[in-house]
């Protein structure tokens, strides 16, 4: 059985811009670093980058979401902002949010809120949400 997850490794092309980018941007606590990689901490969770030349943007909507408090988001925000990050989406989901790239184009999430808090505002009000089967 799957207890948690364990951690998430993305591919970068520059290892130094990406490690100050989640160090300094992000705030991201560096475990280690080496030519090819690095590790963090976000909380609780193990956060790797990994360069690899083949580094190709993902199209798709899948992105990586940080949880930020409500009192830190508007300075996380402005920071990234300032960074010169692309914003890549508003947001139209229940919490503050800011959707935007990292220096190899992941798409990454800042989002105050959490799993339950969601839950909760879609079971009042689903939205765009079609032909939803709730679980206990």
């Amino acid at each position: 059985m799957i207890t948690s997850m364990n951690h998430v490794t993305l591919a970068v092309k520059d290892i130094d811009k990406s490690f100050r980018f989640y160090r300094d941007i992000l705030e991201l606590k560096p475990l280690c670093r080496w030519d090819k990689g690095a590790y963090f901490l976000a909380g609780d969770f193990w956060f790797c980058l990994n360069v690899d030349e083949m580094r190709q943007p993902n199209p798709c909507y899948t992105h990586y979401a940080f949880s930020v408090s409500v009192t830190e988001f508007d300075t996380m925000s402005q920071r990234i902002i300032s960074s010169g990050a692309v914003v890549f989406k508003d947001n139209t989901s229940p919490g503050a949010s800011l959707y935007f790239l990292d220096p190899d184009q992941h798409k990454l999430e800042i989002h105050v809120s959490n799993w339950q808090e969601r839950i909760a505002a879609k079971k009042i009000n689903p939205g765009a949400w079609k032909n939803i089967e709730w679980f206990e």
